[in-house]
């Protein structure tokens, strides 16, 4: 069944899922939120950017560390790799247990299970610090009675982050009365976080504004330096770079890539990239994996749904908490239909760019020398 708005699929969610709760309609929406902050994890994954990933790190603002700022994915540069194995027999897999396998001194650990013995994931799992490093484990494989693991250590400076914004109308009212303020939040973290600032000109003209080893101002239009930052191996450029991208998703508040409003003009002018993901895409990703999955997804469904009953004790259909079986499941779905998945965002800026483009942008920032870089 195919659904031509998503105010229409969350009624179908209201009345099938949600009835127990006592506002359905607002837990419906919390649960869209989730699915697009879920869609945006393993649309990264199905990328190849697993071992970057770090979800929910505090970010400091350029040239100004006592302020930081959580986002929903940040990419860091990968400065060594290690792999295990572990037994998994119906116990948890710790970051204890991880850090010990791994035998490398100095490594504070975190109390954080890579996964549960119930076989709940935390995905990105950090497991333990080092210096100005994070350690980041991965199941890489499941043999059935043990797990391949990944750990990677991250740089705790990230290259690209990755925001999530949506917000739903209340019953009766034209636009969400919080939009313009998650917006104007949305667009002041991708303005402080990267030493590559933006300065608009009298005429409307938008420039960037980075330093150089002799922290010297170096100025330009903004796209042609940030993509001069993107492709330079220069040390003074790179150091403090972050690529700045927000994921937007409609519900009657943002609009359509070709008709902006005050909230989306705010946003697309400062994030280096703003996509947007249609209806029609959130539609589609519910309809196949949680209202009429295949046998193969049917983990997905059950995933959500364990998570989103009256008598629910946690929830684990989160980017944070996924099922094991569910999240191998994701992965599968974003694998088999990466093209179609590809199909569901439009781009808001840069206006005459691609998601390939994207792509081949943050590949590009992961395969610099970091640790030449990051001396």
């Amino acid at each position: 069944m195919s659904y031509q708005s998503i105010d229409q699929l969350q009624k179908v969610l209201t009345e099938e899922i949600f009835h127990y709760a006592k506002d359905s309609k607002k837990a419906a929406g919390r649960a869209l939120g989730t699915i697009v902050e879920i869609i945006t994890f393993y649309l990264l994954e199905s990328w190849g950017f697993n071992k970057n990933i770090s979800i929910e790190r505090s970010l400091e603002e350029y040239g100004n560390s006592e302020i930081t700022h959580n986002v929903e994915y940040s990419l860091h540069p990968v400065l060594n790799e290690y792999s295990i194995q572990l037994p998994f027999n119906n116990s948890s897999i710790t970051a204890a247990k991880i850090i010990k396998e791994l035998n490398i001194d100095n490594i504070i650990k975190k109390n954080t299970l890579l996964i549960s013995s119930n076989k709940v994931l935390r995905n990105s799992c950090m497991v333990g610090s080092q210096g100005d490093s994070l350690f980041i484990a991965s199941i890489e494989k499941d043999n059935n009675t043990s797990l391949d693991i990944s750990v990677y250590q991250q740089h705790y400076h990230p290259f690209a982050m990755f925001e999530c914004k949506r917000v739903g109308i209340e019953e009766g009212m034209k636009k969400g009365p919080q939009t313009i303020e998650k917006a104007k939040q949305g667009a002041y973290v991708a303005k402080s976080i990267s030493s590559l600032q933006k300065v608009r000109l009298d005429n409307g003209d938008l420039y960037g504004i980075i330093y150089d080893e002799n922290n010297f101002p170096y100025s330009k239009p903004y796209v042609e330096l940030l993509e001069e930052v993107i492709n330079s191996n220069d040390v003074s450029l790179l150091k403090k770079f972050i690529l700045t991208v927000g994921v937007v998703s409609n519900h009657g508040n943002w609009f359509t890539a070709q008709d902006h409003n005050k909230e989306l003009k705010v946003l697309a002018q400062s994030y280096d990239w703003l996509i947007f993901l249609t209806d029609a895409g959130l539609a589609q990703f519910i309809t196949d994996v949680i209202l009429s999955p295949e046998e193969k997804y049917s983990s997905i469904k059950t995933a959500f749904l364990s998570s989103y009953t009256a008598d629910k004790k946690k929830n684990t259909f989160t980017k944070v908490q996924m099922q094991y079986e569910a999240h191998c499941a994701l992965l599968d779905y974003f694998s088999t239909n990466s093209e179609k998945i590809e199909s569901w965002f439009n781009i808001i800026s840069p206006y005459t760019a691609n998601i390939n483009r994207l792509k081949i942008e943050i590949s590009t920032l992961a395969s610099k020398n970091w640790q030449e870089i990051k001396k």
